[in-house]
């Protein structure tokens, strides 16, 4: 007797942890993990849609708009009536019929644009040339990423075209303690090999997104990274229907069929992120953000300091001196300003 209609007959519950990897009007997609999930339970005993990629609804509260988000790992259940079987292979039912998310599992992070949460790893990506690179958009994006305890990854696209800005930039966000990555045309500076190593090492059981203005190069540097995802072009972007100034939905994409495996989101609203609309943190928490300021912090003549000009101020002193690239305090200054104006509500 199959394992299918055996459970038909008894009509039996069961649960199973997964990721929630799409949501739209409602109904969201989870990629279900199987018995070598790092969420199973002891003792593990193997259910039928393990390992599947399912649609499920949220129950009670979650059922509410905004209660779940793309990222979220989530504890469902279901019962016979969520699957069929088809030719030996269990085939969860596309509407989703009978699955449920009973619970959210503690999350790491939870970002308001684009909404998702658990992101891990944010590849903050800028063009050496063609378009210029901005310090205050590139700093604003890390500093983000520090609070919501995302790691900041530095990729430099289009090297070849200037290969002096490219070196310069790699010098300031390696001394400031990120790990930076190079890539172009040119075969003997290009780093993508490198940097398709420190994914491959660094992004099982985790999300990780490619943040980017326009024209960077990050759709051709996706195919690169990733070409089993089959993916032309700006496809990422179609995908998810990114419009002008919105982004109607975040969707993950398994980079293997492996369990918990990696995923990748496309998620251009990072580049419209503003601080003055957003409630992320405080001009006092800024500071924290800049992670080379973190051996000042402290050291100050004044107590209060704000770090922007105070004499006795050991980050001043330490921007004069060269231990801290001079753009990024000037990145700092900019943030700490448009903070300072925010509006406590």
């Amino acid at each position: 007797m199959s394992l299918t209609r055996g459970i038909r007959k008894s009509n039996m519950t069961y649960t199973g942890y997964g990721r929630v990897i799409k949501g739209v009007g409602g109904l969201f997609t989870v990629r279900v993990f199987d018995g070598r999930s790092r969420l199973r339970r002891e003792p593990y005993e193997p259910m039928p849609l393990d390992g599947k990629t399912v649609h499920a609804r949220g129950r009670g509260v979650l059922h509410r708009k905004g209660a779940l988000l793309v990222g979220d790992l989530v504890e469902i259940s279901y019962d016979s009536t969520s699957f069929t079987e088809s030719n030996g292979e269990i085939v969860p039912d596309e509407g989703g019929t009978g699955i449920a998310i009973d619970r959210v599992c503690d999350r790491r992070c939870a970002l308001i644009r684009p909404p998702m949460a658990n992101l891990e790893l944010l590849f903050v990506t800028f063009a050496a040339a063609s378009p210029a690179p901005l310090f205050d958009t590139i700093d604003k994006l890390i500093c983000i990423a520090e609070f919501n305890r995302i790691e900041p990854v530095i990729v430099i696209t289009k090297c070849d075209l200037a290969p002096d800005v490219a070196s310069s930039m790699r010098a300031i966000y390696e001394r400031a303690g990120f790990s930076v990555f190079c890539v172009g045309l040119d075969p003997e500076t290009d780093q993508t090999a490198i940097l398709k190593q420190y994914i491959d090492e660094n992004l099982p059981q985790r999300v990780a997104a490619f943040s980017g203005a326009s024209g960077v190069g990050k759709s051709t540097l996706l195919n690169r990274l990733f070409p089993s995802l089959g993916l032309e072009t700006g496809e990422i972007s179609r995908r998810i229907e990114r419009g002008k100034n919105t982004t109607r939905y975040v969707e993950l994409y398994p980079l293997s069929e492996l369990p918990d495996c990696g995923f990748l989101a496309d998620t251009p609203g990072f580049t419209m992120l503003d601080f003055e609309r957003f409630d992320f943190f405080e001009k006092e928490d800024l500071p924290l953000t800049f992670r080379e300021f973190l051996p000042h912090i402290g050291t100050c003549r004044f107590t209060k300091c704000s770090h922007t000009k105070e004499q006795g101020c050991s980050i001043v002193e330490a921007v004069k001196r060269g231990e801290i690239a001079r753009s990024r305090h000037e990145s700092f200054l900019t943030l700490y300003d448009i903070l300072k104006k925010k509006t406590k509500w």
